[in-house]
């Protein structure tokens, strides 16, 4: 796992056999990572994290919100996990325009989607499996203690449906 096009492929490669369930791509991407070398691993955990700390915005937060009905700290950690989950094209487009998540993942479904804690846990499940440690430190700047970006009230319906028409549209009360 040496850059980011090896890493999209082994997430749109597990995605689609586990048939979007993020619980089995989370355990068929620990098979796969499994089968890399240690420091393999590594480079897919520093680029996962870093596809972390890009997501970790108010507007993608206020976007998970809507989707999920709700979204705290855990939650939205969650749902970062998911959306890196859903491939490249879903990822970048979600951090392009978040309100485009309406048009991305347009069967999203709360009870089954935008959960993945799994999927971000599988570098550090294959490394304990490989070498019979924890993983290392990554080496990577910490997430922010904040999101980027300007903080809103994601229970201002008027903010909401301003920000994310299409989103509102579908999932807005």
């Amino acid at each position: 796992m040496t850059d980011e096009t090896e890493f999209w492929q082994l997430i749109d490669e597990t995605r689609e056999a586990a048939q979007d369930d993020p619980v089995e791509q989370a355990d068929l991407l620990v098979e796969r990572l499994v089968g890399l070398t240690p420091d393999e691993v590594i480079d897919f955990a520093r680029l996962f994290e870093a596809r972390l700390a890009r997501a970790w915005r108010w507007d993608l937060w206020g976007a998970a919100d809507l989707l999920l009905g709700g979204a705290g700290d855990d939650a939205f950690d969650y749902f970062c996990c998911w959306l890196i989950g859903q491939g490249r094209e879903v990822f970048e487009g979600a951090l392009a325009d978040p309100d485009s998540l309406a048009d991305l993942v347009p069967d999203f479904d709360e009870e089954v989607d935008g959960d993945a804690e799994e999927l971000g846990d599988a570098a550090d499940r294959a490394h304990e499996q490989l070498t019979g440690m924890p993983l290392p430190g990554l080496g990577l700047s910490p997430k922010p203690a904040e999101p980027l970006g300007t903080v809103f009230d994601f229970d201002d319906a008027g903010i909401m449906e301003e920000r994310f028409p299409r989103l509102w549209e579908r999932y807005g009360s």
